[in-house]
């Protein structure tokens, strides 16, 4: 976990941060807090919050105090977790944007059709975030759903938004990126993975063969806006030993472009 000095969990380094008097600061401690906890971070005392997010011990335990007096947090005496008051954060966004209903519909098309497990998700800072999901079974060992987040270099979706950013803004991702290998698959060489979203660009379809985790495979197109960005991400995913690869190109890459072209003219 790097400092808040750096880059900080769904917080991008600098940005505004010294640069606005509009710019708040003690905001974006708060939220680095929250952020702190996760699926392996669930019950965290005052000192992993203080380490995990750079802060003194005296800052953290007032953010955490001001958590729990708010109920967004509960403590036990020793550990500090987040409450499930917090998830009318995560609710303000669904409810707030017609996305993802209008995309849920189409995924449960999908999986009827295919029979298989389909997502959509937007690029977040260095990760990709579900906005929709329609799960036939679970493929991964961890679970996914709604608000979860995978790296962007090693997943379908990931590749295929990242291969429709600017120029610019795919090289500075590439260079700051993590790019540890998830398996012994996974391209991790940057050259590497600007040939692979070069391919993706050409064919309009990015497909990770085992690359995430092993025994996964997933497609993947984008959905594009006016301007040639993609504004989100369409996915199937298989077990690699009952789908193969050709597989996913000639029965399921029809489904998702039928759909991306469909959501394309309503969103």
């Amino acid at each position: 976990m790097k400092a808040l000095t750096q880059e900080t969990p769904g917080v991008e380094a600098g940005a505004g941060r010294g640069e606005s008097r509009d710019f708040v600061a003690s905001l974006e401690k708060g939220l680095a807090v929250i952020e702190a906890f996760g699926p392996e971070h669930q019950r965290l005392t005052l000192a992993d919050v203080a380490r995990r997010t750079g802060l003194t011990r005296a800052a953290a335990r007032r953010y955490l105090l001001t958590l729990t007096q708010l109920r967004y947090a509960d403590f036990d005496g020793r550990f500090f977790s987040l409450s499930p008051r917090i998830l009318r954060l995560g609710y303000a966004y669904l409810s707030s944007t017609p996305l993802p209903s209008r995309i849920q519909p189409f995924l449960e098309g999908i999986s009827e059709e295919t029979g298989e497990s389909s997502s959509a998700a937007v690029i977040d800072g260095d990760d990709i975030v579900y906005i929709a999901r329609s799960a036939t079974k679970r493929i991964m060992s961890i679970g996914l759903g709604v608000g979860s987040r995978l790296p962007i270099y090693c997943t379908s979706l990931g590749r295929a938004l990242l291969a429709y950013l600017p120029e610019a803004e795919q090289a500075a991702y590439l260079a700051r990126a993590d790019l540890t290998a998830r398996t012994p698959k996974t391209v991790t060489g940057i050259a590497a993975l600007q040939h692979v979203l070069r391919q993706v660009r050409e064919d309009g379809f990015a497909m990770v063969d085992e690359e995430l985790e092993p025994g996964l495979r997933s497609i993947a197109v984008p959905v594009l806006g006016p301007d040639g960005g993609a504004r989100f991400a369409l996915n199937i995913g298989a077990h690699a030993a009952w789908v193969s690869a050709e597989d996913m190109t000639v029965r399921f890459l029809p489904v998702l472009r039928k759909a991306g072209e469909a959501l394309r003219g309503i969103v």
